[in-house]
């Protein structure tokens, strides 16, 4: 896959009508998953890797598919195995009888967007390869680094409540992802509407359709560069993760990258609301998956019961804002 040039020049407020136009069509397949939907876009907006951490059921793979169809990006699976290898995800050198040599065969890598289908039950070696791609943009093989194609963005999914033949996520490959998300189960009449849109489609299959042109999103992501961030939002970040390294059930807290993911998640959510500045609640709405996730809980916090999101949660309540709305610069 090539990297296709940017095309269109995109406004903020263009960025939100195609986005929502976006969320518009994944909705009519994706049920119930509004809010974890429009945080997982901005994530991708603003140029970042999307964590579902969820129990298997409730349509995280049919949420990245059907994301990647609307912003007309490839789609690559990756089914994570304990006996998964490095060479399954980068791809490897493959003899060519035609020419007696060895050539590069690129692995799913190569890709869009690439849904890494329960993560943590791959090896640490093998979640490692992924993690020079979601970093660096690019995978080594045999010494030979291979550029990725951009836009590149892996969403993958977590089992949270299975222990066997699992691995933990270790720290730097948390801190890759740009936010988590939980997507919970759906209320009454929202699985009521998962069932009856089953029997409408008469196949499993859900199709979504494309809303933007192969490439488009690189200007949308360049668009949400231009959002306006008052000096008072930058620090209101930085007040936030720094709350997170003194709070007494934190041994390990979020760091700087913590403070620029709130800052680039808000502002891609200013966008999909309509608006060319960041305001507090645009930090506040994504504080929770921005940095509950980067945070490591004292052993006596862990014991007691205590979460990380609600560490989070309660810092958003005691840490201040910014005394008066930031508006844009004219």
């Amino acid at each position: 896959m090539t990297t296709d040039p940017v095309t269109r020049v995109y406004s903020p407020a263009d960025v939100g009508r195609v986005a929502n136009d976006i969320l518009q069509v994944v909705e009519q397949v994706v049920i119930g998953q509004s809010e974890p939907l429009r945080i997982a876009l901005a994530g991708i907006l603003a140029g970042g890797h999307v964590l579902f951490e969820d129990v298997p059921g409730l349509g995280k793979t049919l949420a990245a598919r059907s994301l990647a169809a609307a912003l007309g990006l490839g789609f690559r699976r990756l089914q994570c195995t304990p006996d998964l290898l490095p060479a399954d995800i980068t791809g490897s050198y493959v003899y060519a009888p035609a020419t007696g040599e060895f050539v590069f065969r690129p692995g799913p890598v190569f890709t869009g967007l690439l849904l890494a289908d329960e993560l943590n039950r791959t090896a640490p070696k093998t979640q490692s390869a992924l993690l020079e791609a979601m970093a660096e943009g690019q995978v080594t093989v045999e010494g030979q680094s291979f550029p990725l194609p951009r836009p590149f963005h892996v969403v993958a999914t977590a089992n949270p409540i299975e222990y066997e033949g699992t691995y933990a996520l270790p720290e730097a490959q948390l801190d890759r992802f740009l936010v988590r998300l939980s997507v919970g189960y759906p209320d009454q009449a929202g699985e009521e509407r998962i069932l009856a849109n089953r029997i409408a489609r008469r196949t499993e299959v859900a199709t979504v359709p494309q809303v933007i042109a192969e490439g488009d999103l690189l200007a949308l992501q360049q668009a949400v560069e231009r959002v306006h961030v008052d000096p008072d939002i930058l620090r209101y970040c930085v007040d936030l993760a720094a709350a997170t390294r003194v709070d007494r059930a934190v041994e390990v807290g979020a760091s700087p990258r913590g403070s620029q993911a709130l800052m680039l998640v808000g502002r891609a959510l200013a966008v999909l609301d309509g608006r060319d500045f960041v305001t507090p609640d645009d930090v506040k709405r994504v504080a929770v998956p921005a940095l509950a996730h980067r945070l490591t809980l004292t052993p006596a916090a862990w014991a007691a019961g205590t979460t990380a999101a609600r560490v989070v949660s309660g810092l958003v309540t005691t840490v201040a804002g910014p005394p008066a709305l930031p508006r844009a610069e004219p």
